[in-house]
């Protein structure tokens, strides 16, 4: 019965993880591996070997008319986007089609990501209106280009 549950478990986390996120993870995983056998490597090395590759996005979307703005963080933009776009959460984003991603900035940890989302939903809609103006004035959908 146990073993049942932990298989349907891992079966719902495989249903959201790709394939590159998994390579990723073996790649890592083998690195740690190599550090922990090599007596010279200490804690923060290990450490920064399972930070290594991993990017936080801060990102705006908008609908097609640019009347309505969202925005959001993520480590995974182009599986947000997509899960925004096929409208498959529930929430604010499907509630208001929000389906075209006009501004993004990478980061290279969880906490400025979210710092600078709390920083940017803070400010003024003409701000956020700004901010995409400043690097994609004719606001086109950057999905494809990611």
């Amino acid at each position: 019965m146990r073993a049942k549950r932990s298989e349907a478990k891992q079966s719902q986390i495989l249903d959201f993880v790709t394939n590159d996120e998994i390579e990723n993870v073996i790649v890592i995983a083998t690195k740690c591996s190599e550090a922990i056998s090599n007596s010279r490597f200490r804690h923060a090395s290990i450490n920064k070997l399972l930070k290594m590759n991993k990017q936080y996005y801060l990102y705006i979307m908008t609908n097609h008319y640019n009347t309505v703005l969202y925005t959001g963080v993520t480590n995974d933009l182009q599986r947000r986007v997509y899960e925004h776009k096929s409208k498959s959460i529930e929430g604010f984003t499907k509630k208001y089609n929000i389906t075209k991603l006009v501004y993004y900035e990478i980061f290279e940890d969880a906490s400025t990501a979210i710092s600078r989302e709390k920083q940017i939903k803070a400010g003024s809609r003409q701000k956020k209106i700004d901010l995409v103006n400043s690097l994609n004035q004719e606001w086109k959908d950057l999905y494809d280009e990611l």
